[in-house]
């Protein structure tokens, strides 16, 4: 049984609600704290055989270079928990160097699954997808077909053949970028496939009835799942070329959506009506409702990322914070969850105004997140928030953009702000960090797409 399957066992509102997080009995973290520990600690060898001045401190890479040739722990190599206590000590913070200038606004930045490419989507309807290991060279330039107003997301498939765009319009364009044509104009030089989250037979080009502000491969390659400005969540079948359900999952606009696990039956949404929700796609032919829902946050919600495990997620909000979640203490009621929340302060708008001082502290009475995170701005834009790779830091820190042109990098544990880098001029909307290597790439309002590297934490 997976473990998505273990947190939602019943179809409905009360399919993972109730279910605390066990706590760690000597220092009372989360189970997450726990897990993200064991993740990135050293073997038990190395502090036995080498022991330092201070327990507080970390092992020393010089001692665990040294007990691994000695092979004090009998594996004759580092575990995957030594390889993230080492890299996650050094953080990619050091720069940065300059990829790209453009003369527009950057949306859109990520790294490919694999690290061998990178994704970075523009105003101007300019896509580009760069390859890392050949020195950051433009491997495919992208000019998107139908855009209003921004590229407002891109996906890649799983086998990085197909890259998929959106904008505010219901038509979802896909992309074969492992053509050797470098310059791909939509349906100049090469295809690009209008796939209508509309429901549409035909690809209507000024259908504009709803925009997707996000959209996410599945982990197969099958499916999309596509957020909008209709407040609802759209399945799309590839494989059928056909839209397979939509979801009226909020009551204002759909910022974000992800899938929770690699199964791919649960998927976390995010809204403006200020909620997280958990939906378990085997009852929706049944009930069609959430599974669960959580609350925490006073204002939207601009993105969502997820653990992967199945139970945690985070989410950026405009109320200024970064909330870390864990789905099996959600709430079963989302109407009494709203009833009981502080008034939104109806004269403040994000896109040009700032957030009010007087506003920052508010908590809301039924806080089901687990921890919060501040420090970063989110206004003016969709800011997304991400956890750090599992390979190379163990999901120890959690990191953002911010509107005041940095990046923000916390202890996902603690919550201690543990970097903040400084380069761009304006907005940093999206930042994705490497997979496996010490390295964020950031793209800006500023037009600049750039790479930061190594610095000893």
């Amino acid at each position: 049984m997976s473990r998505s399957r273990k947190s939602i066992r019943q179809c409905g509102r009360d399919g993972g609600s109730g279910i605390g997080g066990i706590a760690a009995s000597d220092e009372g973290l989360p189970e997450i704290g726990v897990v993200t520990k064991l993740r990135s600690k050293p073997h038990q060898f190395y502090s036995r055989i080498l022991p330092r001045k201070s327990e507080g401190m970390p092992i020393s890479p010089v001692k665990m270079l040294a007990g691994r040739e000695g092979n004090y722990s009998g594996r004759s190599r580092f575990t995957s928990a030594d390889r993230c206590h080492l890299s996650s000590r050094y953080l990619p913070v050091n720069g940065p160097s300059v990829i790209d200038r453009m003369t527009s606004c950057a949306y859109v930045s990520q790294f490919s699954a694999d690290g061998t490419l990178f994704v970075a989507g523009f105003q101007d309807s300019d896509i580009k997808i760069y390859n890392v290991d050949n020195g950051w060279k433009v491997k495919k330039n992208i000019r998107a077909r139908s855009l209003r107003w921004t590229i407002t997301d891109t996906s890649l498939s799983p086998d990085q053949r197909f890259l998929v765009y959106s904008s505010m319009s219901p038509i979802v364009h896909i992309v074969n970028i492992g053509s050797a044509m470098t310059e791909s104009v939509a349906n100049v030089t090469e295809i690009h496939e209008g796939l209508d989250f509309s429901g549409h037979d035909d690809d209507e080009e000024d259908d504009y009835s709803f925009g997707i502000f996000s959209v996410k491969f599945s982990t197969d390659g099958r499916e999309l799942v596509a957020a909008s400005s209709d407040d609802s969540i759209y399945v799309y079948d590839l494989a059928a070329n056909k839209l397979n359900v939509r979801i009226p999952a909020h009551r204002s606009d759909v910022n974000a959506v992800c899938f929770a696990d690699e199964a791919g039956h649960v998927l976390y949404s995010g809204s403006d009506d200020h909620l997280c929700k958990v939906w378990d796609r085997r009852c929706l032919g049944t009930r069609g409702i959430e599974s669960g829902v959580l609350t925490g946050h006073l204002e939207g919600i601009t993105f969502i990322d997820s653990h992967g495990d199945g139970h945690y997620l985070i989410s950026n909000g405009k109320d200024q914070a970064i909330k870390l979640w864990d789905i099996r203490k959600m709430s079963s009621n989302a109407r009494s969850n709203i009833s009981i929340a502080p008034p939104r302060h109806i004269e403040w708008d994000y896109r040009w105004m700032e957030y009010p001082s007087h506003l920052r502290n508010r908590k809301h009475p039924n806080d089901l997140s687990v921890c919060t995170y501040r420090g970063h701005r989110v206004l003016r834009t969709l800011i997304r928030c991400y956890f750090s790779p599992s390979y190379s830091t163990g999901q120890k820190y959690i990191y953002t953009g911010s509107a005041d042109a940095h990046i923000y990098i916390y202890d996902m544990v603690s919550g201690a702000q543990v970097a903040r880098l400084k380069y761009h001029d304006q907005i940093v909307r999206d930042c994705s960090w490497h997979p496996f290597d010490p390295l964020i790439g950031s793209s800006s309002w500023d037009g600049v797409i750039a790479s930061w590297e190594l610095k000893r934490n």
